[in-house]
């Protein structure tokens, strides 16, 4: 009886290391309480006149009671449905990002779908992964080794092309030649202020920015901190917390938002529209009870100036662009805000 029960706790701790250095896979082996993950899959077809988020999940509250999920939203017209399923349907790989639930899959290559009203197959080619060395796996770098973070983040494809089909509500679409997008969340709860913006589609092909900043808890204080990465020319210029970069200025509006970072080479500069937001639920203390609002239609005007030659990388409009504001925005804004 020893034996088998050491053996169970050795492959627990494995799973738990591998997983560790490999964000992108399920991170919450032995979790029993206060716990959510989950993973957002933006597809955006080649005529760009759909978009979605799939973000399937599971969310564990405080009294252990669980659930798995599968959201889903329809980023132009504008609306979101919440598919709920027993967590014995969860089940998830430890050697690969690989998870199901009931009869949808999802990794990193596939999303297959078979949901009352969307159903179909989407693959991905040439994903664009965060790097992620043995000393700062993955977006969130060294912060990843502290254990009581609030919400841990993931990058699992900064951008890919998707070949395949959904069918949504009766209605046939075709994202072969779309463009995609994939990150992720684990932890107790979304920060308690934050923005999150995202898109790759811009003027030029093989572009991608995403960026966020958010007020973090730390022991019995809290900080600013910020992540911020544009994938450019077959490279990531990485604007971080941890990469003594800073944040010199974030303005916010109703329907506007301003975001400058600085890190030693480069300057990084991004103006958002807000487009029209819709409800989606999300984690406080594991369970899926908050609400956040997410916009599909935003853009940005992004602009990276390397700072020695005054020379500028890159200057061009984001479509498509993800974007929520959430939260107490006073406790991570600088300065005055753009209606003052």
């Amino acid at each position: 009886m020893v034996q088998p029960l050491l053996r169970s706790r050795y492959m627990m701790v494995i799973k738990k290391v591998q997983s560790f250095f490999n964000p992108e896979r399920f991170q919450g082996w032995g979790k029993d309480k206060k716990y959510f993950e989950g993973w957002y899959f933006k597809v955006v077809d080649a005529s760009e006149k759909f978009a979605f988020a799939i973000i399937p999940g599971i969310a564990i509250d405080e009294n252990g009671q669980r659930q798995a999920f599968i959201q889903i939203l329809d980023g132009k017209n504008h609306k979101s449905d919440y598919h709920r399923f027993d967590f014995g349907e969860f089940v998830p790989s430890s050697k690969k990002f690989m998870v199901s639930i009931g009869d949808n899959n999802f990794s990193d290559h596939t999303l297959i779908l078979k949901l009352p009203q969307v159903n179909g197959e989407l693959r991905f080619r040439n994903t664009v992964s965060w790097p992620k060395p043995i000393y700062s796996p993955g977006i969130m770098g060294p912060y990843a080794f502290v254990p009581f973070m609030e919400c841990y983040h993931g990058i699992v494809s900064m951008d890919h092309s998707i070949e395949g089909f959904l069918n949504v509500n009766g209605e046939h679409i075709d994202f072969s030649g779309g463009r995609g997008y994939i990150e992720k969340d684990w932890g107790r709860s979304f920060p308690r202020a934050y923005v999150w913006m995202q898109s790759n589609h811009f003027t030029a092909s093989g572009i991608s920015v995403k960026a966020s900043v958010a007020k973090i808890p730390w022991i019995r204080n809290s900080f600013v901190g910020f992540i911020a990465g544009v994938w450019l020319e077959n490279r990531l210029i990485r604007f971080t917390t941890y990469n003594g970069s800073k944040l010199v200025k974030l303005a916010i509006e109703e329907k506007k938002l301003d975001l400058v970072l600085e890190s030693r080479k480069y300057q990084f500069e991004l103006e958002a529209t807000r487009g029209e937001s819709t409800i989606l639920a999300s984690p406080i203390q594991g369970m899926m009870d908050g609400r956040i609002e997410e916009s599909m239609t935003s853009t940005m005007e992004v602009k990276i100036t390397e700072k020695k030659s005054n020379s500028i990388l890159l200057q061009d409009s984001g479509r498509n662009a993800g974007l929520e504001v959430a939260g107490d925005i006073r406790q991570i804004i600088t300065g005055k805000s753009l209606n003052n």
